[in-house]
């Protein structure tokens, strides 16, 4: 493909490598190297896919066009802000970053130099999802719950921001109203931090969402259950399925309602390639990507918001967490 855009991937852990993996297969992507800094790790992974290492990311800022980046939250705003300096559109993976500071100074960067800034919420470009999406008119009610086996990757950070923060990003998307009451809370099982919670969110328009989030499940479960006058839809998102219940009025004067139930038509693909895709797309389009650095911010500020509900019972309940 002519004019691909020069890649790289920064941090090549548990996620990145599977974004070097899509990286190096796209046709809009020509990726040139990967950088971590685990030298065994990220040597590995640039041997694997005959690209260049680098430990150090700011040998990559003037050799690329694009960049994923996938190092741990701590570690999101100083990076990426480095590279949108020098011009190079950025995927970074959500959550956008520590604090609405950094995020905020990310994205005024971003549209300062002209470039794209994607946050990777990658159930957006779940084709369940873009399914669902198309259904909705008016959601009332949203059951969320998003469960995994405990796992030591990712415990720099809470339930809440590695797990949750997917759902408040779905469902804040779908209804786009302001959050008017919110309610939460969590406990510590496995680690110092969060690691199941559950909230509940009241939004302009009426519509409630509840949520629970759980990274020390005996199962791994990824499903939304959403309610509109007259019909029921339900996503589980690892299947990429959506089912729905309808209530059609009856033609025959005087009888009862038929409900209809049936599959929406799904045409299935991996979400973390089209979410890459979409991001390349952008670039080459000059468009606005799918989910923009906006978004990513009102999804950590949500995520925010749910830790402070969550603060607040806890010293309530004279419960001891960590909330650094």
């Amino acid at each position: 493909m002519n004019n691909r855009i020069k890649t790289a991937v920064v941090g090549v852990g548990h996620l990145g490598r599977e974004h070097a993996r899509i990286m190096a297969a796209l046709e809009r992507s020509e990726l040139v190297a990967v950088c971590d800094t685990n030298e065994t790790a990220g040597q590995a992974i640039a041997d694997k896919f005959g690209v260049a290492y680098v430990r150090d990311y700011r040998d990559l800022l003037d050799q690329v066009e694009a960049v994923s980046i996938a190092t741990p939250t701590i570690n999101h705003h100083e990076t990426t802000c480095a590279f949108l300096a020098a011009g190079v559109h950025v995927l970074v993976e959500k959550p956008i970053a520590r604090t609405l500071a950094e995020a905020d100074e990310m994205i005024s960067l971003a549209a300062q130099k002209g470039v794209n800034l994607q946050v990777g919420h990658i159930e957006r470009f779940n084709p369940a999802f873009r399914a669902l999406r198309e259904q909705l008119t008016r959601p009332r009610f949203f059951e969320a719950h998003r469960m995994g086996i405990f796992s030591p990757r990712s415990l720099d950070i809470d339930v809440v921001m590695d797990l949750m923060v997917h759902e408040l990003d779905i469902i804040a998307s779908l209804v786009n109203q302001e959050v008017v009451r919110l309610e939460a809370v969590g406990i510590p099982i496995l680690t110092p931090k969060i690691d199941l919670a559950n909230a509940r969110l009241e939004f302009a328009d009426g519509c409630i969402a509840n949520i629970t989030a759980s990274r020390v499940s005996g199962e791994r479960l990824r499903k939304l259950r959403v309610f509109q006058p007259h019909e029921y839809y339900s996503l589980d998102y690892a299947e990429q399925q959506v089912t729905m219940c309808r209530l059609v009025p009856s033609d025959i004067p005087g009888t009862l309602p038929n409900i209809v139930a049936g599959g929406l038509e799904i045409t299935k693909r991996e979400p973390l390639a089209a979410e890459i895709d979409s991001f390349l797309e952008s670039i080459g389009n000059q468009t606005i990507p799918v989910v923009t650095g906006a978004d990513g911010r009102r999804a950590l500020k949500l995520a925010i918001d749910v830790l402070d509900s969550i603060k607040a019972h806890a010293i309530r309940a004279d419960i001891g967490i960590n909330f650094n």
